[in-house]
């Protein structure tokens, strides 16, 4: 795992000494993604600088060194990930005549651009990555990133120079970064917690879609021996489109018994996570005790040859806790387990350093625990897989089941009906609904428990008046009720797309596609509404909030995080599998639940689905309560122009009296504060 950067800007005499200086500057910022090694390599008379920050994980002699050059010296490329199908794409391309030295995953993508072209060197990669690679024969740069989105690539135009890096404080480091606020971004952000690509939080900075890569040539030469500036900013394109995955595996669903679907899930989840054990460095895996991790760590341990070192946190709060089942799951599978029981002081000491871990506004609050446990990791060892995507690849979500089954049973009722009922179920306060709740819950299942009803029946009162099942689902994505700019901004639709997805959905949808996402096209023509749902959560959801989450939180510690459900053929594999194989009832990931009861008892992991939350509503009104005084003082909210100060502070005291729980409402204002006083952004 590393972190790369580089700029292509006017070259040609002297560019030399202007070009490795600021490349040198951007990949110093990513120092924490690569501590191992740092190499420059620069071509004054086209322009380009690339860097690279290495974090050694596969060939830790110099032969694994970036950027690299193939062997005929054409491509140079620099490259964050790994390609677990690396030894396979060798073997070919050795029997084609290439050459290599080493036995560096990188090779086989200088080496495969060269054999088979940039385009479908990208269709053969089996792995996670951002890459740049630049063509000296054709003086073109091709940036890349992988499929689903683990690795990040932002890129920019700045002062005359096409400018691109892992994370947006490599830009900074550039002497044309300006940093405007854009608040339409703004506003996407406060209602969804994070930044939809290919927006970020700056005005002309972007997000390199997932599955998609983009060419960006040479400026022309000049008489005196330099060149112009690169083109305008190029569109990316895609190499692979999951709407058309998604819509080939629902036309092609598996045939046979649910025990051949197993089988068929079992094999390639196993060689999967055993392509994935590879490393020249100490490996572990993150452990909630929930469904999807459990069942990596048990497919680990069936391929390791020793006990598989595996890591989880634990609160002090009954309801936030997993740590007792991880453990469970560990004895059982005999696991070298290590806990972390994180306290308010562990959170307030981790809290001031989110925006410089996140670099934009980003309000996930299981980015603490995340961080946590991969600094845990980290001081045993460095690569740990996950079980990251087994919700979205086979519908664990709650929305898939109970979203699609009430949208059945309410949305023939005429509108004005609708809003009649979500009125009558908030007639009690969210307080007054969990007390209520704990006086019936011993009279059900522990299946149909959930954490805070309260606030879950008031969500569900603001989602039954939804026009359409397409801005029903908008709303469930919606982290609060009420607003934070004083103007809020038009919605745009999730089919006012850009780039692969059309910049619209062809009108599929009728108008009503509902939802924020930057807009990417609504996968609307792929099936049910679950399917649907499922959709543009691996569009979206997935790509800018979960793997976001993940890898700022291991790379701020210099840990490689590895997530087996994203292995494409996996994914690819999931939308054939029939829907009445992932939800039975009121019960998500059916199929992958019963390959975990092959490996662990099902009394061991059989609980409702909890979550990687943390207690913030009770720390915002204790230990955190002092910092969040000072970020929510009306004199410095007022500072930002895009928040309604009075409407804040108003849900502050109402939280604050224990009234009601505005906890991640005010946390998504609380990390655009702290954000915003990190990197004070230029106004919009």
């Amino acid at each position: 795992m590393c972190g790369i950067a580089g700029l292509l800007g006017p070259g040609g005499a002297g560019a030399e000494g202007v070009l490795e200086p600021i490349a040198v500057e951007m990949a110093d910022a990513l120092a924490h993604r690569g501590p191992d090694d740092r190499g420059i390599w620069c071509d004054a008379g086209a322009g380009v600088a690339l860097a690279h920050r290495r974090l050694s994980i596969i060939d830790l002699a110099p032969t694994g060194h970036q950027p690299m050059v193939s062997a005929d010296g054409r491509f140079v490329v620099v490259f964050n990930g790994e390609i677990y199908n690396h030894h396979e794409l060798r073997g070919r391309l050795e029997r084609s005549g290439s050459i290599f030295e080493g036995h560096s995953d990188t090779r086989v993508i200088v080496e495969g651009a060269g054999a088979w072209g940039p385009e479908r060197m990208l269709s053969e990669l089996n792995g996670m990555f951002a890459l740049a690679l630049w063509d000296r024969e054709t003086r073109r740069l091709h940036l890349a990133r992988d499929r689903m989105g683990e690795k990040p690539l932002y890129y920019a135009r700045l002062g005359g120079a096409f400018v691109f890096g892992s994370e947006l404080k490599a830009l900074m480091r550039h002497p044309g970064w300006v940093g405007r606020l854009d608040a339409d971004a703004a506003d996407r952000y406060f209602r969804y917690n994070y930044v939809p690509g290919p927006r970020t939080i700056f005005q002309g900075v972007h997000k390199l879609e997932p599955g998609h890569w983009l060419t960006v040539s040479a400026g022309r030469g000049r008489l005196d021996g330099t060149t112009s500036a690169p083109a305008a900013r190029p569109e990316p394109t895609p190499y692979w489109s999951l709407p058309d995955v998604a819509r080939a595996g629902l036309e092609a669903p598996l045939a046979g018994s649910p025990n051949a679907v197993m089988a068929a899930l079992d094999e390639l989840l196993n060689d999967a996570v055993h392509l994935r054990m590879e490393s020249d460095v100490p490996i572990g895996a993150l452990l909630s005790g929930g469904i999807d991790s459990s069942l990596v760590v048990a497919l680990m341990q069936r391929h390791a040859s020793a006990s598989v070192k595996t890591f989880s946190v634990g609160f002090a709060e009954q309801e936030y806790d997993e740590s007792a089942h991880a453990r469970r799951v560990a004895g059982h599978l005999g696991t070298d387990h290590t806990e972390f029981r994180v306290t308010p002081d562990d959170a307030l000491s981790v809290v001031p350093e989110l925006p410089s871990i996140y670099d934009e506004p980003f309000a996930d609050s299981s980015q603490i625990p995340t961080f946590l446990i991969a600094r845990l990791a980290r001081r045993h060892v460095t690569v740990a897989l996950s079980g990251d995507a087994g919700d979205e690849l086979f519908m664990g979500y709650h929305r898939y089941a109970w979203g699609e089954t009430l949208w059945s049973r309410v949305g023939w009722l005429p509108r004005p009906v609708r809003q009649a009922l979500a009125g009558a179920l908030t007639l009690w306060s969210p307080q007054g609904l969990d007390r209520l709740a704990e006086t019936v819950y011993p009279l059900f299942p522990a299946r149909f428990r959930v954490s805070t009803p309260g606030d879950r029946i008031h969500k569900l009162a603001g989602v039954v008046g939804a026009s359409n099942p397409h801005a029903l689902y908008d709303r469930l994505l919606t982290n609060f009720s009420g607003h934070v700019c004083p103007a809020p901004r038009e919605r745009r639709p999730a089919s006012s797309a850009r780039g692969h997805y059309g910049g619209h959905c062809g009108g599929h949808c009728g108008g009503h596609c509902g939802g924020h996402y930057g807009g990417r096209e609504s996968p609307v023509a792929i099936g049910d509404f679950a399917s649907w749902m499922a959709a543009l959560d691996m569009l979206v959801y997935l790509p800018d909030d979960i793997l976001v989450k993940v890898d700022r939180a291991t790379m701020a510690t210099s840990l490689e995080s590895r997530a087996p459900f994203l292995d494409p053929r996996l994914v690819e594999l999931s939308w054939r599998v029939p829907k009445a194989l992932k939800i039975r009832g009121a019960t998500g990931k059916w199929i992958t639940r019963q390959l975990l009861y092959r490996y662990v008892p099902r009394e061991l992991v059989d609980r409702p689905k909890q979550g990687f939350s943390v207690p913030i509503d009770a720390w915002l009104r204790k230990p955190l309560r002092e910092w969040a005084e000072d970020l929510l003082a009306p004199n410095r909210l007022a500072e930002s122009g895009v928040i309604d100060v009075a409407h804040v502070r108003a849900r502050w005291e109402e939280h604050l009296s224990g009234r009601r729980s505005w906890a991640h409402f005010l946390w998504s204002v609380l990390m655009f504060e702290s954000w915003r006083r990190r990197y004070r952004p230029a106004s919009p």
